[in-house]
């Protein structure tokens, strides 16, 4: 009998790299599409910048290490532009947007060796390092001024073409009005192209669960971590600890839980790692709001963990199949 040999894997799912970044980016559509419905022209020509800019830097990067352009096609680097224009203010200044995405597939994802060697999530690469060099730009919040249909039609306001706006703080901010959990949820005020409305992430994220393009862990890690020392501290200090609730559905929390720490590329392996990896941006999530300088805290605290993630691997991956642990031997000896 003849054997053909080869190497594992020996099965295939179905599923390449390319299919799931597009699913990804096809979950992404609801809380984009409401972004651009509360914020927009200027948060349209954000989302448009920030995914042609990765786009190009793509082909440029591509281009100079040799490697084919079809390449270009996969979705990683259209997933990692729109990812960052999600996490802007919707008004940012274009040019700032084009600077960030080349930075994410510059130094975020080639200069690692490309897709599936990066250490860091560029998207937050990219947004750190534009918080860092543009704090003003990157912290100038506008108010959500949707389009209000009256008796004599739909009523456009200049702030939502663009032509003016009206700057807010977002609900993390310590001068902030304390919003209803309603408001929080639906997404009716300042903040992130992409954060604002916790539901419209949260049906992203339950399609990703459907398709299995990501696993229940890291999500449930990341919002325990933030949720348990919230309650714990906002039960102690009521008036000077934000509550459970307010933490959850403001900001990036549910963005980062369902579409940034599940980076299959930068989180770890095994589902121990992954509970202390989402445990862990959870809490830093949680002590960069309440004791930093910064309202939010996702992109450090992801890039913090992502750094984290080797050791994680290192000291929680999966046991050998068939292997028995070293008190089994010991007793049996």
């Amino acid at each position: 009998m003849k054997y053909n040999i080869a190497s594992g894997p020996h099965t295939h799912g179905g599923d390449s790299s390319s299919s799931l970044m597009y699913q990804v980016i096809l979950a992404l559509l609801p809380t984009s599409l409401f972004g651009l419905y509360v914020f927009g022209v200027s948060a349209l020509l954000v989302l448009l910048t920030a995914s042609i800019s990765a786009l190009l830097a793509e082909s440029i990067m591509l281009y100079w290490r040799g490697v084919n352009q079809s390449s270009l096609f996969d979705g990683s680097a259209l997933l990692t532009g729109w990812l960052l224009a999600l996490s802007l203010p919707p008004a940012t200044p274009l040019w700032i947007v084009a600077l960030g995405s080349f930075f994410a597939i510059a130094i975020g994802k080639h200069a690692y060796g490309g897709l599936g060697q990066n250490l860091f999530n560029p998207a937050m690469l990219a947004r750190v390092m534009l918080l860092i060099c543009f704090p003003v730009e990157l912290t100038d919040w506008h108010a959500a001024t949707p389009p209000v249909l009256t008796e004599t039609g739909l009523d456009l306001n200049p702030y939502w073409l663009g032509i003016d706006a009206i700057s807010s703080a977002t609900p993390l901010a310590a001068e902030a009005p304390m919003l209803a959990v309603r408001s929080l949820w639906f997404g009716h005020h300042a903040g992130s192209l992409g954060e604002t409305s916790a539901l419209f992430i949260l049906l992203g994220g339950l399609f990703l669960l459907w398709r299995k393009v990501i696993n229940w862990v890291i999500p449930t890690a990341v919002l325990l971590g933030l949720a348990l020392p919230a309650l714990l501290l906002h039960a102690i200090k009521p008036d000077q600890f934000l509550s459970a609730s307010t933490h959850l559905f403001s900001g990036a929390v549910f963005l980062a839980a369902f579409f940034i720490a599940t980076d299959m590329v930068t989180s770890p392996v095994s589902v121990k790692g992954q509970w202390v990896f989402g445990l862990g941006c959870g809490l830093l999530i949680f002590l960069i709001r309440t004791f930093g300088n910064y309202p939010e805290g996702v992109a450090f605290s992801v890039l913090i963990m992502n750094a984290t993630t080797p050791l994680i691997d290192h000291y929680l991956r999966p046991a050998v199949f068939g292997s028995r642990p070293k008190w089994f031997k010991e007793e049996r000896a």
